[in-house]
């Protein structure tokens, strides 16, 4: 079992920044990818950032230039630095662990809502 906890939503105007952070613990690979996920009302999941333990990172088209994902492995964690924030970015943002395995272990926290006033 891994545990993920986010921390760092809050509302924002326009124009805005904020810092998101995930701890995890329990049972953590060393080789996984960690990942910021966003759900907005009445939308579908979607991939914002991703990096792997190599350093590999992927970012949503909609928020390349804007937000920087990092990690920090001896402290089991990953942050998104959100700059330059829109009313679209609003959402709720859920940290991901991923371990392929096999057998892949796929975990989410809880979430943590970001609101962007315009």
């Amino acid at each position: 079992q891994v545990q993920l906890v986010e921390s760092g939503g809050g509302f924002v105007q326009a124009g805005g920044s904020l810092r998101l952070s995930c701890a995890a613990s329990g049972n953590i690979f060393a080789i996984n990818t960690m990942s910021w996920y966003r759900q907005a009302p009445g939308k579908q999941r979607e991939l914002v950032a991703s990096i792997t333990n190599t350093g590999f990172i992927r970012y949503a088209n909609s928020v390349k230039g804007r937000f920087i994902i990092s990690r920090v492995d001896a402290e089991n964690s990953v942050y998104l630095q959100m700059n330059s924030l829109k009313p679209e970015d609003t959402a709720v943002y859920y940290c991901n662990y991923l371990h392929w395995g096999p057998p892949e272990l796929n975990y989410w926290g809880q979430g943590t809502q970001v609101t962007v006033s315009s």
